[in-house]
Protein backbone atom coordinates (compact mmCIF):
# COMPACT_ATOMS: atom_id res chain seq x y z
CA UNK A 1 0.00 0.00 0.00
CA UNK A 2 1.11 3.43 -0.85
CA UNK A 3 2.27 5.37 2.25
CA UNK A 4 3.23 9.38 2.21
CA UNK A 5 4.48 10.72 5.57
CA UNK A 6 3.82 14.97 5.86
CA UNK A 7 5.85 16.15 8.44
CA UNK A 8 5.74 19.61 10.30
CA UNK A 9 3.41 20.95 8.69
CA UNK A 10 0.63 23.54 10.11
CA UNK A 11 -2.68 21.51 9.85
CA UNK A 12 -5.79 24.23 8.91
CA UNK A 13 -9.06 22.34 9.67
CA UNK A 14 -11.91 22.58 11.72
CA UNK A 15 -11.51 26.54 13.02
CA UNK A 16 -7.40 25.68 14.16
CA UNK A 17 -3.88 25.86 13.36
CA UNK A 18 -1.57 22.93 14.63
CA UNK A 19 1.86 21.90 13.73
CA UNK A 20 1.39 17.95 13.03
CA UNK A 21 2.60 15.26 10.70
CA UNK A 22 -0.25 13.10 8.53
CA UNK A 23 0.19 9.71 7.50
CA UNK A 24 -1.45 8.68 4.16
CA UNK A 25 -1.87 4.62 3.61
CA UNK A 26 -3.49 4.38 0.08
CA UNK A 27 -6.23 6.68 -0.68
CA UNK A 28 -6.91 7.60 3.30
CA UNK A 29 -5.67 10.16 6.09
CA UNK A 30 -3.99 6.86 8.26
CA UNK A 31 -2.79 9.10 11.33
CA UNK A 32 -3.18 12.71 12.26
CA UNK A 33 -0.43 13.52 15.44
CA UNK A 34 2.00 15.70 16.68
CA UNK A 35 4.85 13.69 15.46
CA UNK A 36 4.89 10.40 13.88
CA UNK A 37 8.03 8.51 12.79
CA UNK A 38 9.03 6.51 9.35
CA UNK A 39 6.91 2.96 9.42
CA UNK A 40 8.27 1.65 6.49
CA UNK A 41 11.29 2.08 4.23
CA UNK A 42 9.51 2.91 1.40
CA UNK A 43 6.86 5.93 2.83
CA UNK A 44 7.78 8.63 1.37
CA UNK A 45 8.04 11.57 3.12
CA UNK A 46 7.41 15.25 2.96
CA UNK A 47 8.94 17.78 4.75
CA UNK A 48 6.53 20.82 4.67
CA UNK A 49 7.74 22.09 7.57
CA UNK A 50 6.34 26.43 7.10
CA UNK A 51 4.13 25.19 5.09
CA UNK A 52 0.22 25.42 5.31
CA UNK A 53 -2.01 22.19 5.05
CA UNK A 54 -4.86 22.23 4.21
CA UNK A 55 -8.12 19.86 2.94
CA UNK A 56 -8.51 20.02 -0.63
CA UNK A 57 -10.67 22.75 -2.27
CA UNK A 58 -14.19 21.84 -3.06
CA UNK A 59 -15.53 23.94 -5.90
CA UNK A 60 -19.01 23.62 -6.05
CA UNK A 61 -19.30 25.71 -9.33
CA UNK A 62 -17.43 24.84 -12.63
CA UNK A 63 -18.35 24.83 -16.38
CA UNK A 64 -15.27 22.27 -17.93
CA UNK A 65 -17.20 22.79 -21.04
CA UNK A 66 -16.94 19.26 -22.52
CA UNK A 67 -19.03 17.57 -23.99
CA UNK A 68 -19.80 19.55 -27.07
CA UNK A 69 -17.34 23.02 -26.57
CA UNK A 70 -14.01 21.14 -26.35
CA UNK A 71 -12.10 23.98 -27.91
CA UNK A 72 -13.10 25.85 -25.05
CA UNK A 73 -12.24 23.55 -22.39
CA UNK A 74 -11.95 19.47 -21.60
CA UNK A 75 -12.52 17.98 -18.09
CA UNK A 76 -9.32 16.81 -18.84
CA UNK A 77 -7.55 19.90 -19.28
CA UNK A 78 -9.36 21.94 -16.66
CA UNK A 79 -9.15 19.14 -14.00
CA UNK A 80 -5.36 19.65 -14.69
CA UNK A 81 -5.67 23.68 -13.66
CA UNK A 82 -7.83 22.34 -10.94
CA UNK A 83 -5.18 20.55 -9.30
CA UNK A 84 -2.59 22.41 -9.95
CA UNK A 85 -4.79 25.46 -8.03
CA UNK A 86 -5.59 22.79 -5.04
CA UNK A 87 -9.08 21.90 -5.71
CA UNK A 88 -9.66 17.96 -5.01
CA UNK A 89 -12.86 17.97 -5.97
CA UNK A 90 -15.45 19.70 -8.54
CA UNK A 91 -19.48 19.89 -8.85
CA UNK A 92 -19.36 20.86 -12.61
CA UNK A 93 -22.63 22.02 -14.24
CA UNK A 94 -25.38 20.75 -17.28
CA UNK A 95 -24.56 23.57 -19.98
CA UNK A 96 -22.70 21.63 -22.21
CA UNK A 97 -23.90 20.72 -25.85
CA UNK A 98 -26.09 18.54 -25.63
CA UNK A 99 -27.04 19.83 -22.02
CA UNK A 100 -27.12 17.42 -19.45
CA UNK A 101 -31.22 17.42 -18.72
CA UNK A 102 -31.66 13.60 -18.49
CA UNK A 103 -29.91 10.88 -16.65
CA UNK A 104 -28.55 9.35 -19.86
CA UNK A 105 -26.72 12.33 -20.74
CA UNK A 106 -25.79 13.14 -17.02
CA UNK A 107 -23.95 9.58 -16.83
CA UNK A 108 -22.51 10.12 -19.90
CA UNK A 109 -19.94 13.05 -18.55
CA UNK A 110 -19.57 10.73 -15.35
CA UNK A 111 -17.98 8.31 -17.55
CA UNK A 112 -15.83 10.74 -19.39
CA UNK A 113 -14.43 12.06 -15.79
CA UNK A 114 -13.69 8.30 -15.16
CA UNK A 115 -11.70 8.26 -17.84
CA UNK A 116 -10.21 12.03 -17.44
CA UNK A 117 -10.45 13.54 -14.67
CA UNK A 118 -7.60 14.32 -12.16
CA UNK A 119 -10.06 15.74 -9.65
CA UNK A 120 -13.03 14.12 -8.16
CA UNK A 121 -16.04 15.26 -9.82
CA UNK A 122 -20.14 15.51 -9.48
CA UNK A 123 -22.12 16.81 -12.02
CA UNK A 124 -25.23 18.25 -11.70
CA UNK A 125 -28.95 17.53 -13.44
CA UNK A 126 -29.82 20.87 -15.62
CA UNK A 127 -33.61 21.45 -15.16
CA UNK A 128 -35.42 22.81 -18.03
CA UNK A 129 -39.13 23.33 -18.61
CA UNK A 130 -40.30 20.00 -19.35
CA UNK A 131 -38.05 17.39 -17.61
CA UNK A 132 -39.54 17.02 -14.01
CA UNK A 133 -39.84 13.25 -14.75
CA UNK A 134 -35.68 13.13 -15.64
CA UNK A 135 -35.74 15.14 -12.15
CA UNK A 136 -37.78 12.89 -10.03
CA UNK A 137 -35.60 10.10 -10.84
CA UNK A 138 -32.00 11.62 -9.57
CA UNK A 139 -30.30 9.57 -6.82
CA UNK A 140 -29.66 11.36 -3.75
CA UNK A 141 -26.66 9.49 -2.96
CA UNK A 142 -25.02 9.83 -6.54
CA UNK A 143 -26.16 13.38 -8.04
CA UNK A 144 -25.36 16.67 -6.11
CA UNK A 145 -27.99 19.18 -7.16
CA UNK A 146 -30.15 20.13 -9.75
CA UNK A 147 -29.40 23.10 -11.76
CA UNK A 148 -32.01 25.78 -12.62
CA UNK A 149 -31.09 28.67 -14.86
CA UNK A 150 -33.71 31.89 -13.42
CA UNK A 151 -31.89 33.29 -15.97
CA UNK A 152 -30.15 32.76 -19.13
CA UNK A 153 -26.50 32.17 -19.33
CA UNK A 154 -24.19 30.50 -21.45
CA UNK A 155 -25.95 27.16 -22.93
CA UNK A 156 -29.45 28.42 -23.02
CA UNK A 157 -31.11 26.71 -20.46
CA UNK A 158 -33.87 29.25 -18.93
CA UNK A 159 -36.31 28.14 -16.94
CA UNK A 160 -39.20 30.08 -17.08
CA UNK A 161 -42.36 28.71 -16.87
CA UNK A 162 -43.33 29.82 -13.68
CA UNK A 163 -45.43 25.94 -13.46
CA UNK A 164 -42.51 24.32 -14.19
CA UNK A 165 -40.44 26.39 -11.68
CA UNK A 166 -43.10 25.25 -8.86
CA UNK A 167 -42.93 21.35 -9.95
CA UNK A 168 -38.76 21.68 -9.70
CA UNK A 169 -38.68 23.19 -6.51
CA UNK A 170 -41.61 21.08 -5.14
CA UNK A 171 -40.28 17.65 -6.49
CA UNK A 172 -36.23 17.66 -6.65
CA UNK A 173 -34.91 15.11 -5.04
CA UNK A 174 -31.76 17.00 -4.33
CA UNK A 175 -30.94 20.09 -3.27
CA UNK A 176 -32.31 22.74 -5.96
CA UNK A 177 -28.80 24.79 -7.29
CA UNK A 178 -29.73 28.30 -8.96
CA UNK A 179 -28.58 30.84 -11.32
CA UNK A 180 -30.81 33.98 -10.42
CA UNK A 181 -31.27 36.65 -12.44
CA UNK A 182 -35.16 38.17 -14.13
CA UNK A 183 -34.38 37.47 -17.77
CA UNK A 184 -37.42 39.96 -18.45
CA UNK A 185 -35.04 42.78 -16.31
CA UNK A 186 -32.12 41.73 -18.46
CA UNK A 187 -34.20 41.77 -21.61
CA UNK A 188 -35.63 45.47 -21.36
CA UNK A 189 -32.70 46.90 -20.26
CA UNK A 190 -30.39 45.21 -23.35
CA UNK A 191 -32.96 46.85 -25.31
CA UNK A 192 -32.41 49.89 -23.95
CA UNK A 193 -28.28 50.28 -24.17
CA UNK A 194 -28.84 48.93 -28.39
CA UNK A 195 -31.13 51.97 -29.02
CA UNK A 196 -28.46 54.24 -27.33
CA UNK A 197 -25.03 52.66 -28.75
CA UNK A 198 -26.39 50.05 -31.35
CA UNK A 199 -23.76 47.49 -31.88
CA UNK A 200 -21.04 49.20 -29.69
CA UNK A 201 -22.28 48.88 -26.15
CA UNK A 202 -19.52 49.63 -23.32
CA UNK A 203 -18.54 46.95 -21.24
CA UNK A 204 -18.94 49.61 -18.16
CA UNK A 205 -22.76 48.83 -19.07
CA UNK A 206 -22.90 45.15 -18.86
CA UNK A 207 -23.89 45.65 -14.65
CA UNK A 208 -26.49 47.71 -15.92
CA UNK A 209 -27.93 45.28 -18.06
CA UNK A 210 -27.75 42.52 -15.97
CA UNK A 211 -28.58 44.89 -13.18
CA UNK A 212 -29.05 44.36 -9.56
CA UNK A 213 -32.79 44.67 -9.69
CA UNK A 214 -32.50 41.48 -12.00
CA UNK A 215 -30.31 39.60 -9.49
CA UNK A 216 -32.62 40.92 -6.74
CA UNK A 217 -35.90 40.04 -8.56
CA UNK A 218 -34.92 36.37 -8.95
CA UNK A 219 -33.13 35.85 -6.01
CA UNK A 220 -36.11 36.99 -3.61
CA UNK A 221 -38.13 34.72 -6.10
CA UNK A 222 -36.04 31.56 -5.59
CA UNK A 223 -36.19 32.33 -1.98
CA UNK A 224 -40.06 32.66 -1.57
CA UNK A 225 -40.45 29.00 -3.58
CA UNK A 226 -38.04 27.39 -1.57
CA UNK A 227 -40.13 28.42 1.70
CA UNK A 228 -43.39 27.49 -0.29
CA UNK A 229 -42.71 24.28 -0.70
CA UNK A 230 -39.73 23.65 1.62
CA UNK A 231 -37.08 23.13 -0.18
CA UNK A 232 -33.16 22.33 0.06
CA UNK A 233 -32.08 25.35 -2.35
CA UNK A 234 -28.48 26.88 -3.00
CA UNK A 235 -28.25 30.41 -4.64
CA UNK A 236 -25.40 30.43 -6.81
CA UNK A 237 -22.98 33.48 -7.06
CA UNK A 238 -24.41 36.72 -5.07
CA UNK A 239 -23.50 40.17 -6.55
CA UNK A 240 -25.16 42.48 -4.65
CA UNK A 241 -25.46 43.81 -1.22
CA UNK A 242 -29.29 43.82 -0.99
CA UNK A 243 -29.49 40.14 -1.68
CA UNK A 244 -26.78 39.62 1.18
CA UNK A 245 -29.77 40.30 3.30
CA UNK A 246 -31.70 37.23 2.04
CA UNK A 247 -30.01 34.67 3.95
CA UNK A 248 -29.49 33.88 7.70
CA UNK A 249 -26.52 33.24 9.72
CA UNK A 250 -29.50 32.38 12.60
CA UNK A 251 -28.68 28.45 12.47
CA UNK A 252 -25.74 26.07 11.38
CA UNK A 253 -25.15 25.59 7.95
CA UNK A 254 -26.14 21.54 8.10
CA UNK A 255 -29.58 23.17 9.64
CA UNK A 256 -30.29 25.73 6.75
CA UNK A 257 -32.74 25.36 4.26
CA UNK A 258 -31.64 28.14 1.79
CA UNK A 259 -27.88 28.73 1.75
CA UNK A 260 -25.88 30.98 -0.72
CA UNK A 261 -22.41 30.92 -2.63
CA UNK A 262 -19.76 34.08 -3.29
CA UNK A 263 -17.39 33.77 -6.15
CA UNK A 264 -13.81 34.84 -6.28
CA UNK A 265 -14.27 37.32 -9.04
CA UNK A 266 -17.30 39.21 -6.99
CA UNK A 267 -14.77 38.99 -4.00
CA UNK A 268 -11.92 40.70 -6.10
CA UNK A 269 -13.15 43.00 -8.90
CA UNK A 270 -15.38 45.93 -9.35
CA UNK A 271 -16.83 48.05 -11.61
CA UNK A 272 -13.82 50.13 -11.60
CA UNK A 273 -11.42 47.23 -12.90
CA UNK A 274 -13.68 47.68 -16.56
CA UNK A 275 -11.69 49.99 -17.70
CA UNK A 276 -8.66 48.12 -17.68
CA UNK A 277 -9.73 43.88 -17.98
CA UNK A 278 -13.03 45.09 -20.82
CA UNK A 279 -15.09 41.30 -21.53
CA UNK A 280 -12.17 39.57 -19.71
CA UNK A 281 -14.15 40.28 -16.92
CA UNK A 282 -17.72 39.99 -18.17
CA UNK A 283 -19.60 37.25 -15.93
CA UNK A 284 -23.38 36.21 -15.67
CA UNK A 285 -24.20 37.98 -12.83
CA UNK A 286 -22.15 41.05 -13.47
CA UNK A 287 -19.00 42.23 -11.37
CA UNK A 288 -20.75 45.25 -9.17
CA UNK A 289 -20.02 47.99 -7.28
CA UNK A 290 -16.96 48.12 -4.39
CA UNK A 291 -19.64 48.64 -2.19
CA UNK A 292 -21.55 45.54 -3.36
CA UNK A 293 -17.96 43.51 -3.09
CA UNK A 294 -17.53 44.67 0.50
CA UNK A 295 -20.79 43.85 1.36
CA UNK A 296 -20.88 39.84 0.06
CA UNK A 297 -17.53 39.60 1.91
CA UNK A 298 -19.21 41.08 5.30
CA UNK A 299 -21.82 38.19 4.19
CA UNK A 300 -19.02 36.30 4.16
CA UNK A 301 -17.65 37.00 7.23
CA UNK A 302 -21.22 36.84 9.19
CA UNK A 303 -21.91 33.13 7.94
CA UNK A 304 -24.75 34.50 6.01
CA UNK A 305 -22.76 33.39 2.87
CA UNK A 306 -21.93 29.79 3.29
CA UNK A 307 -19.14 28.97 0.39
CA UNK A 308 -16.42 30.29 -1.68
CA UNK A 309 -16.70 28.94 -5.61
CA UNK A 310 -14.96 30.02 -8.79
CA UNK A 311 -17.79 29.71 -11.48
CA UNK A 312 -14.34 28.39 -13.64
CA UNK A 313 -15.89 29.10 -17.03
CA UNK A 314 -12.95 29.39 -19.99
CA UNK A 315 -14.02 30.82 -23.23
CA UNK A 316 -11.00 31.32 -26.04
CA UNK A 317 -9.78 34.55 -25.75
CA UNK A 318 -10.58 35.23 -29.51
CA UNK A 319 -14.04 34.51 -27.98
CA UNK A 320 -14.17 36.58 -25.14
CA UNK A 321 -12.53 39.78 -27.00
CA UNK A 322 -15.52 40.16 -29.58
CA UNK A 323 -17.51 43.26 -29.11
CA UNK A 324 -19.90 43.35 -26.12
CA UNK A 325 -22.79 41.45 -27.70
CA UNK A 326 -20.45 38.81 -28.64
CA UNK A 327 -18.37 38.37 -26.04
CA UNK A 328 -19.26 35.41 -23.71
CA UNK A 329 -19.87 35.67 -20.25
CA UNK A 330 -17.01 33.86 -17.71
CA UNK A 331 -13.61 33.25 -17.01
CA UNK A 332 -11.48 30.69 -15.77
CA UNK A 333 -10.44 30.79 -12.15
CA UNK A 334 -9.69 27.57 -10.88
CA UNK A 335 -5.64 27.65 -10.84
CA UNK A 336 -5.89 30.90 -8.68
CA UNK A 337 -8.81 31.04 -6.68
CA UNK A 338 -7.11 29.32 -3.51
CA UNK A 339 -4.12 31.54 -4.19
CA UNK A 340 -6.29 34.62 -4.64
CA UNK A 341 -7.82 34.27 -1.08
CA UNK A 342 -4.25 33.48 0.68
CA UNK A 343 -3.85 37.16 -0.56
CA UNK A 344 -7.11 38.50 1.86
CA UNK A 345 -5.60 36.43 4.42
CA UNK A 346 -2.22 37.99 4.53
CA UNK A 347 -3.63 41.68 4.27
CA UNK A 348 -5.74 39.86 6.95
CA UNK A 349 -8.90 40.78 5.55
CA UNK A 350 -9.55 36.83 6.06
CA UNK A 351 -8.64 34.06 8.12
CA UNK A 352 -6.83 30.64 6.48
CA UNK A 353 -9.35 29.01 9.00
CA UNK A 354 -12.37 31.10 8.03
CA UNK A 355 -11.24 30.23 4.10
CA UNK A 356 -11.36 26.34 4.83
CA UNK A 357 -14.21 26.32 6.49
CA UNK A 358 -16.06 28.02 2.98
CA UNK A 359 -13.94 26.20 0.77
CA UNK A 360 -13.46 23.05 1.99
CA UNK A 361 -15.98 22.20 5.28
CA UNK A 362 -18.62 23.68 4.43
CA UNK A 363 -19.09 22.57 0.60
CA UNK A 364 -18.93 19.02 2.19
CA UNK A 365 -21.66 20.02 4.92
CA UNK A 366 -23.64 21.22 2.18
CA UNK A 367 -23.93 18.54 -0.24
CA UNK A 368 -23.42 16.01 2.37
CA UNK A 369 -20.29 14.97 0.42
CA UNK A 370 -18.78 11.51 1.66
CA UNK A 371 -15.73 11.00 3.58
CA UNK A 372 -14.19 15.08 1.71
CA UNK A 373 -13.54 18.09 3.07
CA UNK A 374 -11.74 17.81 6.50
CA UNK A 375 -8.40 16.93 8.01
CA UNK A 376 -9.29 13.43 9.52
CA UNK A 377 -8.45 10.26 9.77
CA UNK A 378 -10.39 7.65 7.62
CA UNK A 379 -11.08 10.44 5.31
CA UNK A 380 -9.87 10.51 1.34
CA UNK A 381 -6.57 11.54 1.88
CA UNK A 382 -7.59 15.35 -0.15
CA UNK A 383 -5.01 17.66 0.72
CA UNK A 384 -2.96 20.81 -0.57
CA UNK A 385 0.21 22.59 0.63
CA UNK A 386 0.29 25.80 0.40
CA UNK A 387 3.63 27.97 0.77
CA UNK A 388 2.55 31.23 1.39
CA UNK A 389 5.91 32.72 1.38
CA UNK A 390 7.02 32.07 -2.18
CA UNK A 391 5.58 34.43 -4.76
CA UNK A 392 4.80 33.69 -8.30
CA UNK A 393 3.77 35.89 -11.09
CA UNK A 394 0.66 34.79 -13.57
CA UNK A 395 1.62 34.57 -17.11
CA UNK A 396 0.58 32.78 -20.02
CA UNK A 397 3.29 30.28 -19.55
CA UNK A 398 2.08 28.83 -16.39
CA UNK A 399 -1.57 29.15 -17.20
CA UNK A 400 -3.08 25.12 -17.56
CA UNK A 401 -6.74 26.27 -18.25
CA UNK A 402 -7.56 25.31 -21.95
CA UNK A 403 -8.20 29.11 -22.80
CA UNK A 404 -4.78 30.01 -21.83
CA UNK A 405 -5.47 33.39 -20.21
CA UNK A 406 -6.39 34.86 -16.78
CA UNK A 407 -7.80 37.56 -15.53
CA UNK A 408 -5.27 37.30 -13.00
CA UNK A 409 -2.89 37.24 -15.65
CA UNK A 410 0.33 39.87 -14.76
CA UNK A 411 -0.62 39.42 -10.88
CA UNK A 412 1.86 38.61 -8.31
CA UNK A 413 0.29 35.91 -5.36
CA UNK A 414 2.47 36.03 -2.39
CA UNK A 415 1.96 32.09 -1.79
CA UNK A 416 2.13 29.06 -3.77
CA UNK A 417 0.92 25.59 -3.95
CA UNK A 418 3.66 22.83 -3.67
CA UNK A 419 1.63 19.89 -3.77
CA UNK A 420 -2.05 18.69 -3.95
CA UNK A 421 -3.01 14.90 -3.26
CA UNK A 422 -6.01 13.45 -4.92
CA UNK A 423 -7.16 10.35 -2.45
CA UNK A 424 -3.73 9.83 -1.48
CA UNK A 425 -1.76 10.34 -4.97
CA UNK A 426 0.08 13.05 -5.46
CA UNK A 427 -1.70 15.57 -8.33
CA UNK A 428 0.62 18.23 -8.24
CA UNK A 429 4.32 19.19 -7.31
CA UNK A 430 6.30 22.03 -7.87
CA UNK A 431 5.15 23.39 -10.80
CA UNK A 432 4.28 19.76 -12.59
CA UNK A 433 0.89 17.86 -13.22
CA UNK A 434 0.97 13.86 -12.38
CA UNK A 435 -1.35 13.06 -15.79
CA UNK A 436 -1.53 9.48 -14.96
CA UNK A 437 -3.85 9.52 -11.86
CA UNK A 438 -7.85 9.85 -11.93
CA UNK A 439 -10.35 11.05 -9.41
CA UNK A 440 -13.65 9.44 -8.28
CA UNK A 441 -16.87 10.11 -8.53
CA UNK A 442 -17.93 11.77 -5.30
CA UNK A 443 -20.82 10.10 -3.24
CA UNK A 444 -23.56 11.83 -1.08
CA UNK A 445 -24.29 10.73 2.90
CA UNK A 446 -28.18 10.96 2.26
Amino acid sequence: MRKILIKNARIVNEGKVVVGDLLIEGDRIAQIDDTLSQRDSDTQIIDAAGKFLLPGIIDDQVHFREPGLEHKGTIYSESRAAVAGGVTSFIEQPNTRPAATTIELLEAKYTIAENSSLANYGFNLGASNDNIEEIKKVDPKRVPGVKVFMGSSTGNMLVDAESSLDLIFKHSPVPVITHCEDEATIKANLEKFHQEFGEDIPIKAHPEIRSREACILSSSKAVEMAKKHGTRLHIYHISTAEETELFSNKVPLAEKQITAEACIHHLWFSDEDYEEKGTLIKWNPAVKTANDREKIFEALLDDRIDVIATDHAPHTLEEKTNKYDNAPSGGPLLQHALLAMMEFVRDEKISIEKVVEKMCHNPSILFNIKDRGYIREGYFADLVLVDAAQPWKVNRENILAKCGWSPFEGTTFRARISHTFVNGQIAYENGKVNDIIRGKRLEFDR
